[in-house]
């Protein structure tokens, strides 16, 4: 293969819907960020502090953020198909490690889980994006929704396989459990690294006929920036720090999806039995909020994290992106701030975090096209690795702050702090505009 990963010879060229089969391929195998819930109540059964789950999933995300800066330097020297490989293999390689290492120690998981493992996410994440983006540009929003839709339903398959699905947990225990990810993800991933390749250099789908630069300049598409002139342009400041108001809210919830309604369901679940003159039976309460919390994780948001990234995408694709945003953001900071008084219920937990995965799911569709969009295709692997630098720093923010509040039990406040950054984001991306390249000038 050339060294730049694309097709060599037009004649060759592959369906590009094969590209779209490997990219759901890799992101469902990189979605196990969103099982980490999954093994947090085993831990803390363990002895780890509700701070010490999130600190391991927090360095996971900001590992997988800094890493993904770095892929977007080798993607066109080293070719989209080797770095899916080598994402693959470290991915698959920490927890394979982490399983046999026998333990719970906090030091060994944050080792091997967040920095190994979080590494091999960033390597591989923004393979699909990139190369979907240069197959499709044509269709732009729906296709990175398609592309990274995976990753979001990866999340239900990944938790649902360790509890009712393949009970894996029950029958293997968490490190089994490791084990059993960590071959799986190397396989699947370089299964799908076979199409993760660019297609040749004038490619363009048959009829259709690009912007011109006039139309493109309106829509913030008609500059190709690198990331040093990007860095540079008040544009990118904006969206970093609109995706990482948005990253910080949906990443808290789902750190303590299973965590928070736990202990709101079982506090409502008392308090009715307590009313209605019935014992408490603790043991019964907690199996029964465990559940539900589990199904709210696992189904609802899990599933409507995936199905945001599509919708979102295509609705991007008619509304434009700068509007999807701005509406994404601001439902999202209305239910993030509700969610504390939802989690109580079961009916309303299950709103909740459908909605909250809902919107969540579309930032990954979202802030991919509008970096394209304001910057240029040319170079997105490169620029959006900078602009998911805010991924990074949500990751920290909501997850860690959640966790110490949690410790305090203090929930709600977590909840409507990141709901107040949900809003303030959706102000900020109000006032996005076009980029002009000083060189197109």
């Amino acid at each position: 293969m050339p060294k730049g990963g694309k097709v060599s010879n037009p004649q060759t060229t592959p369906n590009r819907w094969l590209v779209v089969a490997g990219a759901i391929m890799i992101q469902l195998c990189l979605g196990v960020v969103y099982a980490w819930p999954s093994f947090t109540i085993p831990l803390v059964e363990a002895g780890w502090t509700k701070t010490q789950t999130q600190v391991v999933f927090s360095v996971g995300l900001a590992v997988f953020a800094v890493v993904m800066v770095i892929a977007g330097r080798l993607i066109s020297k080293v070719g989209p198909r080797v770095l899916t490989i080598a994402g693959g293999i470290l991915l698959g390689l920490g927890y394979l490690l982490a399983g046999l290492s026998g333990g719970t120690s906090f030091t060994t998981i944050l080792v091997l889980i967040g920095l190994v493992g979080g590494a091999g996410v960033g390597l591989a994440y923004v393979v699909p994006i990139a190369v979907g983006m240069r197959w499709f540009p044509d269709k732009k929003g729906l296709i990175t929704g398609l592309a990274v839709a995976g990753y979001g339903f990866g999340a239900t398959l990944w938790i649902k396989l360790a509890d009712n699905w393949g009970n894996l947990l029950a029958r293997f225990g968490m490190n089994g459990t490791f084990v059993v990810y960590g071959i799986v993800f190397t396989l699947v991933i370089m299964l799908g690294s076979i199409w993760m390749v660019f297609p040749p250099d004038g490619w363009k789908p048959a009829g259709w006929i690009p912007p011109s630069p006039k139309d493109g300049k309106r829509r913030g598409g008609g500059n190709e920036f690198t990331s040093r002139e990007m860095l540079r342009t008040p544009q990118f400041y904006m969206i970093l720090f609109t995706f990482a108001f948005g990253a910080s809210a949906g990443l808290m919830a789902i750190g303590l999806m299973k965590l928070f309604p736990i202990e709101a369901l079982s506090s409502a679940m008392k308090g009715a039995a307590t009313a209605a003159g019935r014992a408490v039976d603790e043991k019964a309460i907690f199996l029964s909020a465990s559940t539900i919390s589990g199904t709210a994780m696992a189904i609802f948001f899990a599933l409507a994290n995936g199905l945001g990234r599509i919708l979102w995408g295509l609705l991007s694709d008619i509304l434009g992106r700068k509007r999807s945003i701005v509406t994404m953001m601001a439902i999202q900071g209305v239910m993030v701030i509700l969610f504390q008084w939802m989690a109580s219920s079961e009916s309303l937990l299950y709103l909740g975090a459908t909605l909250i995965g809902f919107n969540y799911g579309g930032i990954f569709a979202l802030f991919p096209t509008i970096t394209a969009d304001t910057f240029g295709a040319k170079h997105v692997g490169q620029n959006y690795g900078w602009v998911f630098l805010a991924y990074g720093i949500g990751g920290i923010l909501g997850p860690i702050m959640g966790g110490k509040l949690g410790d305090m039990r203090n929930f709600p406040l977590a909840f409507t702090i990141c709901g107040g950054l949900c809003l303030l984001a959706a102000i900020i991306a109000s006032f996005i505009n076009p980029a002009t390249n000083e060189r197109s000038q």
